[in-house]
């Protein structure tokens, strides 16, 4: 137990006071800090009140000549930084005001190490106020000061206590405290610290990582309390102050309440197996208690508060820049457009959005404009704004890039979605589905049509012996919902399949797509295959066969190999990372970079993009199934080993084990960018993860012995993703090697694999044509009548425009992918700035400079690459060269950089 504390206190001047004002863009916060611009004093004006979040605190060690000599004085100095003052209006203040909030607001408390070695007790924590110091202010910083008189027997600072004595909330940076024997120590905090009446005090723990076996006698307690404290109970309705990490299901998508048609299943159990969410325990619905009610009118769903973004993160980008467009521009866009219906006539009209833009109302001009100034333009003297699209770098090298075949089949190893191609291994080609429910399970693809388009060249069996054909396989997982989606209105949809067939060059050649209906209203299945054609007819069934599938491909790119196997799988980790390992164990602080931000823009997808009727239902495949769909993804597909990205090629046929070979592997196609490229990436991160583990593991069975390490894995398999638990597939966790293997695995999912299936999303797919979201028409060949094929003979132009999406559905998406696929100015790449934990261990320090130079170094090696006119999928003429895995980026929609987290 804890002894009375040391206490010395200085007079006090002026201190942190609040002032009542709503977080405008986060989880709802009800606070900031304060600066309190001094001035002269015959200045008859009254101070000027400036906001601030961010702080930090410095002290230094002078020795005491006390009549005993048995002290050290320490003086602390807390700097209160200004960062999100541009977004709010200055607030003064009158002197008597000033004078009602001074006083002691900010309370720390030292914390020893060790235990008192007489009573084998906690020793006593020396504590100080800080105070305001007015000779220390230029402006945008503040200074507290706070003076402590530290017992020369304390021993080492392990810890600090801090207590906010005032009403609101603050976010506290780092403290520093110098002059002690063995050098400064510093303590990161990077939190909001709430008032007494919400958490009496909050404890940080100094830079040095400690395995729970190693932890320092004086800090046993403390660091037990700060675990159970962020697991919860379990109980009640999570308010937006707490810090509370718990389990739950995805049962908050729907709004029955509101709207029948708006119901959704529960996502997490037997019947619709997903990964684990964040528990926010709001009520549930009165139609359907299984559901969780939405809140109406609030920003966001609750997150932990230091989830929430940080005050620069949300002054920038982030989740104002999505609170904007979703809850702004969106709206505005549907009222805007009275024909939700209504395509586009001419492919110059999808132009025009490019050229000319669409006007928009003077509603929330301000907002608008600060936050999304690449898509709305300022036109002065007018009532109005204009939505005018950046035209995407693919387009603006060659305009019709979208249209070519080669182009078409680069993409699914250069593109936006390189998660999906897939090895062909077994002929013929056949159904897993039930074919009394689905029909005939054999497909229309036969020997003869493969060995017609790739004739000169091999047979079948030696294209099949050699490697050369492939596949995008969208057949069984999507046949089952292919009636459901049809009900839907403007919808088209069908399962697919589509060969490609690998040149002598590298390239791949699209041969042969097949399109599948199930026996569906009183109708047989029906299935058609279709090959690139010379002749007028077949050459467009084939274009319009193709936007088909890349619907389909968007679709699964969008709710599977982006939301789920990114997104949504690594919200267990962070959960389970925050209740099992505390602050002070190593590995949380290898991996705590790689989780910021993501669970608060996860919450934001739940609020207004995978929500019913969000933009996702409303304009991609497959519609108002497609949560539900990325459940029986992750269903039938998804496993742990297999997100490493090694494992993930073998699993697809793309590579094989090869010792000989770079990286250890083989690739069946050599010439694959993202391969490639992600292959040195991943060795990168796996040689910076093995040098951290061996570190701190020097003995492999202090991995099996350490409680919260095991605790954390335990809870990763067996409630984050408890629908999964009892699969075979599961690494153990015994040896140093398997946590490398795991930790490299979760930081390459929440680095290179979003980076490489994000941030090209408007490059590729900002002009639709080319990644079309959706389909609303049938092939003009299904069951036609004598009208509608009279139409496609005479314009097949216009029916391809027909099937591509609506006036509506095309602006949301691209203004979302716009602003999905944009860096913020305060972008935290991987390996550029060193975390202050690292930075303090000299052996961490020397290993995170060896993995910050070969990321430069793999700079250059992309660049090699693209400059390679032997690489014919990343250059040629028109061409974009591959760089979504390219460390490092300006801000903006670039098309490269790898974030060290998902924070978009």
């Amino acid at each position: 137990m804890l002894k009375p504390q040391v206490n010395h206190h200085t007079q006090s001047t002026k201190t942190l006071f609040p002032i009542e004002k709503p977080f405008l863009f986060g989880n709802g916060g009800q606070s900031f800090l304060l600066q309190v611009q001094s001035r002269p004093s015959s200045s008859n004006k009254a101070p000027k009140v400036r906001v601030g979040f961010s702080s930090n605190i410095k002290a230094i060690s002078i020795p005491f000549t006390g009549s005993n000599n048995k002290f050290t004085k320490v003086k602390a100095v807390v700097t209160v930084k200004r960062t999100i003052s541009s977004l709010i209006s200055d607030v003064t203040l009158t002197p008597g005001d000033i004078n009602e909030f001074l006083g002691r607001s900010l309370k720390l408390e030292l914390i020893s190490a060790e235990l008192d070695p007489k009573t084998g007790l906690e020793k006593a924590t020396v504590e100080d106020f800080a105070d305001r110091d007015n000779f220390a202010n230029d402006g945008f910083d503040i200074t507290y000061r706070a003076e402590f008189k530290v017992p020369l027997d304390f021993g080492e600072v392990g810890a600090i206590y801090v207590k906010n004595d005032q009403g609101l909330e603050f976010f506290l940076k780092d403290v520093v405290l110098e002059g002690f024997p063995n050098g400064p120590i510093k303590i990161t905090c990077d939190s909001w610290i709430q008032p007494k009446n919400v958490e009496e005090k909050r404890v940080f723990f100094t830079y040095k990582s400690f395995l729970p076996s190693k932890t320092p006698k004086g800090l046993e307690r403390q660091r037990g309390e700060e675990l159970k404290k962020l697991r919860g109970n379990g109980q009640g309705w999570r308010r937006a102050s707490d810090r509370i990490y718990d389990y739950d299901v995805y049962n908050d998508l729907g709004s029955p309440d509101s709207k029948q048609d708006l119901a959704r299943p529960v996502l997490g159990g037997k019947q619709h197996p997903y990964p684990r969410r964040c528990r926010t325990g709001r009520d549930p619905c009165k139609k359907d208690p299984k559901s969780e009610a939405r809140v109406r009118d609030n920003l966001t769903f609750y997150v932990p508060r230091d989830e929430s973004f940080s005050g620069i993160k949300t002054a920038t980008f982030g989740a104002k820049a999505l609170y904007a467009l979703l809850h702004s521009l969106i709206p505005t866009l549907t009222s805007l457009i009275i024909d939700r219906d209504r395509g586009f006539p001419y492919f110059t009209e999808i132009d025009k959005l490019f050229n000319e833009g669409l006007n928009l109302p003077k509603k929330d001009k301000k907002l608008l404009i600060n936050v999304i100034p690449r898509l709305v333009k300022d036109v002065k003297d007018t009532a109005e704004n204009i939505l005018k699209f950046e035209t995407p770098d693919a387009m603006d090298r060659d305009k019709f890039f979208w249209f070519r075949d080669e182009e078409f089949a680069r993409q699914t190893l250069a593109g936006l979605n390189p998660y999906a191609l897939q090895l062909v291994t077994e002929w013929p080609l056949k159904s897993t589905l039930d074919p009394k429910i689905y029909g005939p399970p054999e497909s229309t693809i036969t020997k003869e049509i493969i060995e017609y388009e790739i004739r000169g060249f091999m047979t079948l069996e030696e294209a099949l012996e050699q490697k050369k054909l492939f596949m995008l396989d969208y057949h069984d997982l999507l046949l089952p919902y292919v009636e459901k989606v049809r009900q839907l209105k403007d919808t088209s949809f069908y399962a697919s399949r589509t060969l490609f067939f690998l040149n002598p060059d590298g390239t791949l050649r699209p041969v042969a797509i097949e399109l599948t209906r199930p026996p569906m209203g009183g109708k047989p299945q029906w299935k058609r295959v279709y090959t690139p054609s010379w002749h007028s007819t077949e050459c467009w069934l084939w274009k319009i066969a193709k936007a088909h599938v890349l619907a389909h491909d968007s679709g699964y790119h969008q709710l599977v190999s982006h939301w789920l196997r990114t997104h949504c799988c690594t919200e267990p980790y962070i959960i389970a990372t925050n209740r099992q390992l505390s602050a002070m164990h190593p590995i949380y602080r290898l991996l705590n970079p790689h989780f910021r931000y993501t669970m608060e823009i996860n919450a934001l997808a739940r609020l207004a993009l995978i929500n019913a009727d969000g933009v996702i239902e409303s304009s991609f495949s497959p519609g108002k199934e497609a949560i539900e769909f990325s459940s029986f993804a992750y269903d039938k597909q998804w496993r742990f080993d297999n997100e490493a990205l090694p494992k993930d090629l073998i699993s697809r046929g793309l590579a094989v084990e090869d010792p000989s070979a770079p990286h250890g592997l083989k690739l069946t196609i050599e010439d694959n960018p993202f391969a490639t490229d992600g292959l040195v990436l991943w060795d990168i991160i796996k040689q910076w993860v093995t040098d951290y583990v061996n570190h701190y593991y020097p003995d492999p069975s202090l991995v099996e012995s350490d409680k919260e390490l095991q605790a954390w894995w335990f809870e990763i398999r067996n409630v984050g993703h408890a629908d999964k638990k009892d699969e075979p597939w599961w690494p153990v966790l015994k040896t140093s090697e398997d946590l490398i293997e795991i930790v490299t695995t979760i930081v390459w999912v929440t680095s290179g694999h979003h980076a490489a299936v994000n941030f090209g999303q408007y490059t590729y797919g900002g002009y639709f044509p080319n990644r079309p979201t959706i389909t609303r028409t049938h092939m003009p060949d299904e069951d036609p009548t004598e009208e509608t094929w009279k139409f496609f003979m005479e314009k097949p132009e216009a029916v391809l425009l027909e099937a591509l999406p609506s006036q509506i559905q095309a602006t949301k998406v691209m203004a979302v992918l716009d602003t999905l696929s944009t860096h913020s100015p305060e972008e935290e790449y991987l390996g550029d700035i060193v975390e202050p934990s690292w930075k303090q261990d000299p052996v961490i320090n020397a290993a995170f400079e060896r993995f910050n130079g070969k990321l430069k170094e793999f700079e250059g090696i992309v660049d090699g690459r693209n400059a390679n006119t032997n690489l014919k999928n990343r250059n040629g003429a028109g061409m974009m060269p591959y760089e979504l895995l390219k460390p490092f980026s300006k801000p903006g929609v670039t098309g490269k950089g790898v974030p060290y987290s998902i924070s978009i």
